[in-house]
């Protein structure tokens, strides 16, 4: 059975992340990925989770309170454009963007193309070797389809001697399912 884009992004991550590795989710919001990369870094390893909104900041700080992990997280109420500011000098293994809005949430308050694309350059100068850069897009929406191309574009003008680039979508679903791109570094 073929995986669904969220399913595929993890086995994704799963790949190349290990315990100990320092990787950021560029999204956090009900921290289904900030969990499961807390997981595969294991309680020495870093996690850096970001999201404008305080709800799904709260709703992380949940998830993650059962977990012996959540020590290697750091949550900020901040916007991914802003992750330079936060990795300074560190190396990435890996990151994930899930682009759209909160899950019931305000479907007004939604991922934009101009921040994603300052923190993917921002990301992608910090990404080690064999490091991958997760994004689902989530276009179903009034903005989504811009963000779609913009990222798409993006993603198509990295330098092939430098990344490989994989782009994953169903193209016979109904209601706009997600795509996932994949950006490896080299």
């Amino acid at each position: 059975m073929l995986k669904t884009a969220m399913r595929y992004s993890h086995e994704l991550l799963r790949e190349v992340v290990v315990t100990g590795d320092y990787v950021v989710d560029a999204t956090m919001g009900n921290g289904h990925d900030t969990l499961f990369l807390a997981q595969l870094v294991g309680e020495n390893g870093k996690v850096d989770a970001f999201d404008i909104q305080e709800a799904a900041l709260l709703a992380t700080k949940e998830k993650l309170a059962p977990f012996p992990e959540k020590k290697a997280v750091h949550l900020h109420l901040d916007g991914h454009e802003n992750v330079a500011e936060y990795l300074q000098e560190e190396k990435i293994k890996a990151a994930i963007f899930n682009l759209g809005y909160l899950p019931k949430s305000d479907k007004q308050v939604i991922t934009l193309p101009q921040t994603t694309k300052k923190a993917l350059d921002a990301l992608l100068a910090h990404l080690l070797p064999k490091g991958r850069i997760v994004v689902v897009c989530y276009y179903g929406h009034s903005g989504g389809q811009a963000e779609l191309d913009a990222i798409k574009t993006y993603c198509q003008q990295l330098p092939q001697k430098q990344y490989n680039v994989l782009a994953y979508q169903f193209i016979n679903q109904k209601n706009q399912p997600p795509v996932l791109f994949c950006i490896e570094a080299k």
